[in-house]
C-alpha cells in the first residue's frame, strides 16, 4: 500500500443496504490497517473551500502584531490565534513550523451540555473569516458524524451510538500556515511525527504536499488524495476507546526541498472531539482473549487535558 485507501460517503448515503454495508467494510478495513482514507462526496463545496482559504490567507497575511492581538491567554490555544512554534509534537522539544487559528463549537440552543466552552474570537479586519470559518466547521462536522455511524456499525454498536457525543461536542477546525523556511530548521518540521488526540481529524487538501503516514512496516507513505476528496484519519480517543482495534497512525508534515523552503503551505484539518464527559473505557465488543483490555477508564475531557499539556498549549 503506496497511498491511502480512498472511500465514497455516497455508497453509505445511497439508500443501497449492498453499497451502505461495503462502505462500512472499506472504511473499517482501512483504518484497522492504517488509520487513514480520502473520502470523497462529503457535505463541503468547493465554493466554500475556495472562500475558506481566500480568509484563512487573508488572516495570516496580517501585520503579526494584528494576529497576536487574537492570541488569547488562559484558554490553552483553545481559540482564536496560536503563534508561530508554540506548539510542538509530544516527547519533542523543537517547536512546530506553523502559525494556526482555532475555530471552536456554537452549540444549539437544545445541546444540553454540562460544561461551557469559550466563546470564538471575532477577527474585526475580516468580515467574512469567522462566517465563512464557521460554515465549513458545520459541513465538516455533518461529514464526520456520518464516517462515526459507519464505524459504529462496523464495531456492532448501534448506528447512532456516537451522534450524542460528537454534536455539539468539543470540536475545533484548525486554519494553519507554515511560513516559507529562511533558514536551517536544526530538528524542527513543519509538524513533529504525531497522533492526533480526538476521535477523527478531517483534513481539507493542504495547498501543497507533505503529509506522510508511519505505515505498519515503519516506511512512511505520502497521503495523497484526489482533488475533491477529504482525508480523515482515526485520533487517539477512538483507538483508545476501540481498545486498539481502529489505529491512530503517526504522522507528520515534512518540510519541503530546499528549493521549495520559500513556498508557504495552509492546511485546514477539523478536530472532531466529543462531549468531554464522554467515557473513552474501551468498549466490550473490542475486547476479547487475544485483546485484553490495554487502557484504562477515563473520560475524553480529562484525556483532552492529558495531552493539552503535552504537547506545550496547557502550563502545569
Amino acid at each position: 500500500m503506496n497511498n491511502i485507501p480512498s472511500v465514497d460517503l455516497a455508497d453509505f448515503l445511497s439508500g443501497d443496504p449492498k453499497r451502505k454495508q461495503k462502505f462500512v467494510d472499506e472504511i473499517g478495513k482501512a483504518y484497522e490497517e492504517i488509520g487513514f482514507v480520502s473520502l470523497k462526496n462529503h457535505f463541503l463545496s468547493d465554493e466554500l473551500v475556495d472562500e475558506l482559504y481566500k480568509e484563512v490567507k487573508s488572516f495570516f497575511d496580517l501585520p503579526e502584531e494584528t494576529k497576536r492581538s487574537y492570541e488569547i491567554e488562559g484558554l490553552g490555544g483553545q481559540r482564536g490565534y496560536i503563534s508561530f512554534g508554540k506548539e510542538h509534537a509530544k516527547g519533542k522539544k523543537e517547536g512546530d513550523l506553523k502559525e494556526f487559528w482555532h475555530f471552536g463549537q456554537e452549540p444549539t440552543a437544545d445541546a444540553n451540555l454540562i460544561e461551557e466552552y469559550p466563546p470564538n474570537v471575532i477577527v474585526e479586519e475580516l468580515k467574512d473569516f469567522n462566517h465563512t470559518g464557521m460554515e465549513a466547521y458545520r459541513m465538516l462536522e455533518k461529514t464526520g458524524i456520518y464516517v462515526l455511524r459507519a464505524l459504529a456499525l462496523y464495531i456492532g454498536l448501534d448506528e447512532h451510538y456516537f451522534d450524542h457525543w460528537a454534536s455539539n461536542g468539543n470540536s475545533i477546525l484548525r486554519p494553519i500556515h507554515y511560513p516559507p523556511i529562511t533558514e536551517e530548521p536544526k530538528g524542527a518540521e513543519r509538524a513533529g511525527a504525531h497522533g492526533d488526540i480526538n476521535l477523527i481529524t478531517l483534513l481539507m487538501g493542504a495547498s501543497t504536499g507533505g503529509l506522510q503516514v508511519l505505515r505498519k512496516d515503519g516506511e512512511w507513505i505520502d497521503a495523497i488524495p484526489e482533488e475533491d476528496e477529504l482525508v480523515i484519519n482515526v485520533g487517539d480517543m477512538l483507538e483508545r476507546l476501540t481498545n486498539n482495534k481502529l489505529r491512530s497512525t503517526i504522522h507528520k508534515v515534512i518540510n519541503p526541498p530546499k528549493e521549495q523552503w520559500s513556498k508557504p503551505r495552509y492546511s485546514i484539518p477539523f478536530f472532531m472531539h466529543p462531549r468531554s464527559e464522554m467515557p473513552l473505557n474501551c468498549l466490550e465488543e473490542c475486547i476479547d482473549e487475544n485483546n485484553p483490555k490495554q487502557h484504562e477508564d477515563i473520560t475524553a475531557g480529562e484525556f483532552l487535558h492529558q495531552r493539552l499539556v503535552e504537547i506545550g498549549l496547557i502550563k502545569e
